[in-house]
C-alpha cells in the first residue's frame, strides 16, 4: 500500500477549543480545513494512538509545513495573547452595534414589544374601586401575564441572536435577521436550560443577601448576631464572586462554540480564569467584570437618576420610621398616585435599546481572549446545521 493510501485510511481525532472531533479520515480533515475549522495549531491524534501531535504534522493535510517559529507561535495558547486593547473592545463593539444595527434593533423588539405591552396594559387598565371584580380588568391582568411569558420564553431566542449577529459581523459578514433567528432558534433549548440555572443561582444569592441584612437588623443589638451576619456576608460575597467568574463566558461557548451544558460552564470557567501569566487588566476575567460594571452603572444612572430625590425621601423614611407597614402602605399609595411615567418607560425602552451592546462586548472580549476570530464562527453554525439535518 502506497504511502497516500494509507493515510486516506487513516482515522485521526482532532480537538478544537477543549473539545474532540472524529474519528474522521484525511478528506474529511481536508473538508475542515477549507472551511476554516482545522488550524495547523490544534491537537490531533490517530484514533488508534493516544499520542497528541499538531494538524500540522499530519502528512498530506496542509501542504506547506509551517517553520519552526511559525509553529511555536500557532501552538501557543490562544488566552495567551491579547489582541485589542480595552478601548478597542470598546471601540469595536460600538462598531459592530451601528452595522448591525437594525438587526440588533429586531432582536431587542423581539422581547421588548410584549414587555411593552404588559407595561401599558397595567398602566391604563386600573382595577375598579371596591371589591367588586371587574372583568376587563382580569382579561388585561390575564393578558398582561401572557405577554411576560412570551418575553420569558423569547429570551434565549434574543442571547442566542446576540452571539451570532456579533460573531458573523466581526467576521465581515452581514446575516438577514431571519437567518439569525432561524440559526438562534436552534440554540433555544441548550439556552433555557443554562438561563434557568444561572439566574436561578444569581436570585438565591440575592435572596441570601437579604437574609443577611434582616439578620444584621435584628442583631443591631447583639454582638454576636452582627458577627454572624458578617460571617455571612463574606460568605455570600464570596460565593457570588466565584459563580459570577464561572458563568463569565457560557452564552459564548453555548452559542459560538456549540457546547452543551456542563461543558459551556466549564470552559466559560476555564476561559475566565486564564490568562494569569498577563497583566491582571489584559485578563478575560478583569475585563469581562468591567464591562459588566460599566454596563451596571449606566442602568442605575437611567433606573435611578430621574427618581433620585424621591428615593432620598424614601430612605429617610425608612430609617426614621418607627412603623414599616405604615410606611410601606404610603410608598404604594405614592406610587398609584404618580401614575404612568413616561420618563421613566422612555428611559426603559432606551435601555433595552442599548442592551444588545453588552452581548456584543463580550463575545468581542470572548474572540480577543481566544485569539482565533474567523474559526469561531463557521465551525459552530456548521456543527448547528448538520445537527440539525441529523
Amino acid at each position: 500500500m502506497m504511502p497516500d493510501d494509507q493515510g486516506m485510511s487513516e482515522e485521526w481525532i482532532v480537538r478544537v477549543h477543549g473539545k474532540e472531533y472524529g474519528p474522521a479520515n484525511l478528506d474529511t480533515l481536508c473538508e475542515w480545513k477549507a472551511e476554516g475549522r482545522l488550524l495547523p495549531a490544534n491537537d490531533a491524534r490517530r484514533a488508534n494512538v493516544d499520542f497528541w501531535i499538531t494538524a500540522g504534522e499530519i502528512p498530506g493535510l496542509f501542504s506547506v509545513t509551517p517553520s519552526v517559529e511559525a509553529v511555536t507561535q500557532l501552538t501557543e495558547p490562544p488566552v495567551q495573547v491579547s489582541r485589542r486593547s480595552f478601548n478597542q473592545i470598546l471601540a469595536e463593539t460600538f462598531q459592530i452595534y451601528r452595522k448591525g444595527f437594525f438587526q440588533f434593533l429586531g432582536l431587542v423588539l423581539l422581547v421588548l414589544l410584549p414587555s411593552i405591552c404588559s407595561q401599558l396594559i397595567t398602566a391604563f387598565v386600573q382595577p375598579p374601586q371596591g371589591s367588586n371584580v371587574d372583568v376587563r380588568s382580569v382579561l388585561a391582568a390575564g393578558f398582561a401575564f401572557l405577554t411576560f411569558i412570551l418575553s420569558i420564553v423569547l429570551w434565549p431566542v434574543y442571547i442566542g441572536g446576540i452571539q451570532i449577529l456579533t460573531a458573523e459581523i466581526a467576521r465581515g459578514q452581514r446575516p438577514g435577521l431571519i437567518v439569525v433567528l432561524n440559526q438562534a432558534v436552534r440554540f433555544w433549548p441548550r439556552i433555557a436550560a443554562l438561563c434557568i440555572f444561572v439566574y436561578t443561582v444569581f436570585f438565591l444569592l440575592i435572596v441570601f443577601g437579604f437574609v443577611i441584612g434582616a439578620i444584621a437588623l435584628a442583631g443591631a443589638a447583639s454582638l454576636l448576631l452582627a458577627i454572624f451576619a458578617l460571617a455571612l456576608l463574606i460568605l455570600q460575597v464570596w460565593m457570588f464572586g466565584r459563580f459570577f467568574v464561572n458563568v463569565l463566558f457560557w452564552q459564548q461557548f453555548a452559542v459560538l462554540e456549540n457546547a452543551g451544558f456542563i461543558d459551556a460552564l466549564r470552559d466559560s470557567r476555564n476561559l475566565a480564569r486564564s490568562g494569569r501569566d498577563l497583566p491582571w487588566f489584559q485578563r478575560p476575567l478583569w475585563r469581562g467584570a468591567l464591562i459588566a460594571s460599566l454596563w451596571f452603572a449606566f442602568v442605575l444612572a437611567v433606573r435611578l437618576g430621574p427618581e433620585w430625590t424621591t428615593l432620598q425621601n424614601y430612605i429617610v423614611k425608612f430609617v426614621t420610621t418607627q412603623d414599616p407597614q405604615t410606611l410601606l402602605q404610603q410608598l404604594t399609595e405614592a406610587q398609584q398616585a404618580r401614575g404612568f411615567d413616561l420618563l421613566a418607560f422612555t428611559l426603559g425602552i432606551l435601555e433595552k435599546v442599548l442592551q444588545p451592546l453588552l452581548g456584543i462586548a463580550f463575545v468581542v472580549l470572548y474572540l480577543d481572549s481566544t485569539t482565533q476570530l474567523p474559526s469561531h464562527v463557521k465551525p459552530v453554525i456548521g456543527a448547528a446545521e448538520r445537527d440539525t439535518v441529523r
